[in-house]
């Protein structure tokens, strides 16, 4: 039993790596796009640790000058006690001086480390942004490659004569067989209108003239009659 789930386990891995190397080659701006949100997710968790860094070296510089002040503060004391002859509070001055100093001591090398860590983290921070930033660059400029590439595949199935013809005739064939038929069915109007109100003018000018000659006919009968 325990081999068939694995050998499910393994069978589903493998179909998922396929589908994973599928898409990658079928959209790589989109594979690139999930990385650099990877890069952007790392860099920001790198800022914060460097912000953790610097809260904790001020807290360190903080804590170390608080230790050299408790120090001095208390030589001064035992050296006011030891003057005043007073052996109990001059020993007990001391001994707190020796812990301060001890203490400001192991603070001053906490605080030299944490400052060398924020350098190293700082530099890596700095580094993952300019790596950030060139991928982000690099990324505009595979878009603007696979965006020319894009365009220029579909000019060419539009000037391609057999992309999206029917037989032997393309969609500008058709087009052009419609304006054309337009054209001529415009032009046939036209003329045919033109024509129309031609006849129909020289019908007029006919009628009239037909008017006018019997009154010049019988306008001369009167005349010879006379």
């Amino acid at each position: 039993m325990g081999n068939l789930f694995s050998r499910i386990k393994r069978t589903i891995e493998a179909d998922l790596h396929d589908m994973l190397d599928q898409k990658e080659q079928k959209n790589p701006i989109a594979v690139l796009n999930q990385y650099l949100r990877q890069c952007e997710a790392e860099t920001e968790k790198v800022r914060k640790l460097v912000e953790r860094q610097y809260l904790l070296k001020e807290e360190f510089t903080k804590e170390y000058h608080h230790a050299k002040e408790l120090s001095a503060k208390r030589k001064y004391q035992a050296e006011v006690a030891l003057k005043a002859s007073e052996q109990d509070l001059h020993e007990f001055a001391l001994q707190e001086q020796l812990q301060y100093e001890e203490r400001s001591r192991s603070l001053q090398a906490s605080l030299v480390n944490a400052t060398e860590q924020l350098e190293q983290l700082e530099r890596k921070y700095n580094e993952m942004k300019h790596k950030l930033k060139d991928m982000n660059l690099k990324r505009l400029e595979l878009m603007g490659r696979e965006n020319m590439a894009r365009a220029h595949h579909r000019m060419n199935k539009v000037l391609d004569n057999n992309a999206y013809s029917s037989g032997s005739t393309n969609h500008f064939d058709e087009m052009e067989s419609y304006l054309e038929s337009l054209e001529h069915q415009v032009t046939s109007t036209y003329y045919r209108n033109t024509i129309d109100a031609k006849i129909a003018k020289l019908e007029r000018e006919n009628k009239f003239e037909n008017e006018i000659k019997p009154e010049k006919e019988n306008k001369l009968e009167e005349t010879h009659s006379i």
